[in-house]
């Protein structure tokens, strides 16, 4: 695996929002451009209420995320253990968005921890090499 992998990863990684956000707009009431926030406060579609979750919960992991692979490349982690990390990270935060959408919110909890846990392993490791 090549440090290209990871940010593939990362480009996967910032879209993944507007994916959840485009099932969110697909599950509800036919979706106004207009007022695209008073839109999603009137749903009340449970399908569309938890897309819009994992919009907002995608876009919250992702900058430390990205800052973990950029900060893990930076400090000279071997790039097989970057693209390994970057890899689980993007599989994790699929699933985590399919178990928010399926309201399986033990699963959903499991993997945004399995996720987390990859980011806190990119930003040790980068943190570790740079202290010696």
């Amino acid at each position: 695996m090549t440090l290209a992998t990871a940010y593939w990863c990362v480009l996967l990684a910032a879209l993944l929002p507007y994916v959840w956000v485009a099932v969110a707009k697909a599950s509800g009431e036919r979706y106004n451009n207009r007022d695209p926030r008073g839109w999603l406060a009137r749903q009340d579609n449970p399908r569309s209420i938890r897309a819009n979750a994992a919009q907002l919960n995608a876009f919250e992991a992702f900058a430390p995320f990205a800052a973990g692979v950029l900060l893990a490349q930076l400090a000279g982690v071997p790039t097989g253990r970057i693209a390994a990390l970057a890899i689980a990270f993007v599989v994790l935060r699929v699933l985590h968005g399919v178990f928010y959408l399926a309201n399986q919110h033990a699963l959903r909890s499991a993997v945004w921890f399995g996720g987390f846990a990859c980011v806190l392993a990119l930003l040790a490791q980068a943190a570790l090499r740079v202290a010696g």
